[in-house]
């Protein structure tokens, strides 16, 4: 059996930290992701992921903009489920609960960087590429030379120490 799904979720950014949830994917394996379900009824999609971010990190939110629409598919328990997301990009408005543990492992704010490394779903990369792009934030920091690289930079371009 073929089954469509509509699904809405939150890029939540505070500052240049954005807001992750670990979860057991269908593997039973515990993977990095964003906030995301389905929506209610009688519920716009934005209603829905910003329900969804409240619901799944016990953080308020409001969406800056919307993001992207992704399209994917796979099978569960025999049926094809062909799945679209529209995701928002959104800010921190402040916690008013706790995460919902009965499918929420953890919650972690981590920076973009960080967030890149960590997420596995081609989407997530996906999102992260375009709001890194968007901000001008590499993938890896930068590491900066030992203090004394600094120091002699400092001198050689005529600075005070």
């Amino acid at each position: 059996m073929i089954v469509s799904e509509f699904s809405c979720g939150g890029v939540v950014l505070d500052g240049k930290k954005v807001l992750l949830v670990q979860v057991k994917n269908m593997k039973g394996k515990k993977i990095w992701t964003f906030p995301k379900g389905h929506i209610e009824a009688g519920e716009t999609p934005r209603q829905a992921a910003l329900r969804e971010v409240l619901e799944e990190t016990g953080y308020r939110a409001s969406i800056i903009y919307p993001m992207i629409r992704v399209h994917y598919a796979f099978t569960l328990q025999g049926n094809y489920i062909k799945k679209m997301v529209q995701w928002y990009l959104m800010k921190k408005l402040g916690r008013i609960g706790k995460h919902d543990a009965s499918e929420i492992i953890a919650i972690r704010w981590v920076s973009l960087p960080k967030a890149h490394e960590l997420v596995q779903y081609p989407s997530d990369i996906r999102l992260l590429d375009m709001l890194m792009s968007s901000m001008h934030i590499r993938r890896k920091e930068e590491e900066m030379p030992e203090d004394s690289e600094n120091t002699q930079l400092l001198r050689e371009h005529g600075a005070k120490e």
